[in-house]
């Protein structure tokens, strides 16, 4: 008799349509290239029953204010980011990974990028300040319920937001704007640990060592600019703390499946 009832039972299980419960997620995005991955990422989690809501620039490049899979909040603000000075220092970099350019000079435009980084995070900052200073806004993302923010760890902003909100936060990707995100957590010697695009592999010369504890100095100069810029209106959010617990990392990027190129294009 036992046996009918767990073959029942079991029977019944199977017959059950799959079911769960979406959840309601508020995300911050970032411009740019950042907004690709992320945009695949949601349109995986709309298809999984998941309620989306972005905040948004009013000056966004990319991030449209109404689609078929998420709804959005877009804040006014004055200015944006300089799409001719990121397309070029992106363009340096990638010139300097290719040995196009020799280190002296990929130093000299790195630390000549020091104000257009500056510029960039005192926009991030005027962006995070305009959603925190808007009450009729935080009211309503209060009384929404999210159930967490979503966000790109780039410029920190999502992070601030989740903070005012009292909301666990999910980073898309485990690289920060200071650089690698682990090494907050664990230690990371420069001279055994390579940076990220530094193309080296654990076990460096003592010239590779060197140039990667200059290109890790440098990242670490280049991350105090959005401390500098955010410190001073929000102090709260900077005081010294460990690893927040509600922060989650997910250690992966999302790419979509290339489409096929077309036959002229093929050489």
């Amino acid at each position: 008799m036992k046996l009918i009832y767990c073959c029942s039972a079991l029977l019944l299980l199977i017959l059950l349509p799959r079911t769960c419960q979406g959840g309601n997620i508020l995300v911050f995005p970032i411009e740019g290239s950042h907004w690709i991955n992320m945009d695949i990422l949601l349109q995986a989690l709309h298809s999984r029953g998941h309620n989306l809501t972005i905040v948004r620039s009013s000056k966004s490049w990319y991030i449209k204010d109404n689609s078929t899979y998420y709804s959005s909040y877009t804040v006014p603000v004055e200015r944006s980011f300089d799409q001719d000075s990121i397309t070029r220092a992106i363009s340096e970099t990638i010139d300097f990974e290719r040995g196009a350019h020799p280190l002296m000079s990929f130093l000299q435009s790195t630390v000549g990028s020091f104000g257009v980084f500056n510029i960039i995070h005192e926009t991030a900052g005027e962006f995070v300040t305009a959603i925190l200073d808007d009450r009729e806004l935080m009211r309503m993302l209060k009384d929404t319920k999210f159930d967490l923010v979503l966000t790109d760890p780039w410029w920190g902003g999502g992070a601030i937001l989740a903070k005012y909100l009292n909301l666990p936060v999910v980073y898309n990707v485990r690289w920060l704007t200071a650089g690698e995100g682990h090494f907050g957590i664990a230690p990371s010697p420069t001279s055994y640990i390579p940076l990220r695009r530094s193309g080296y592999s654990d076990k460096m010369s003592f010239f590779q060592r060197v140039k990667n504890m200059i290109k890790n100095n440098l990242t670490y100069c280049l991350s105090g600019c959005p401390i500098l810029v955010l410190e001073s209106p929000y102090p709260a959010c900077f005081r010294c703390f460990p690893l927040p617990t509600h922060l989650i990392h997910m250690i992966r990027i999302h790419y979509q499946a290339s489409a096929e190129l077309d036959d002229e294009l093929i050489i």
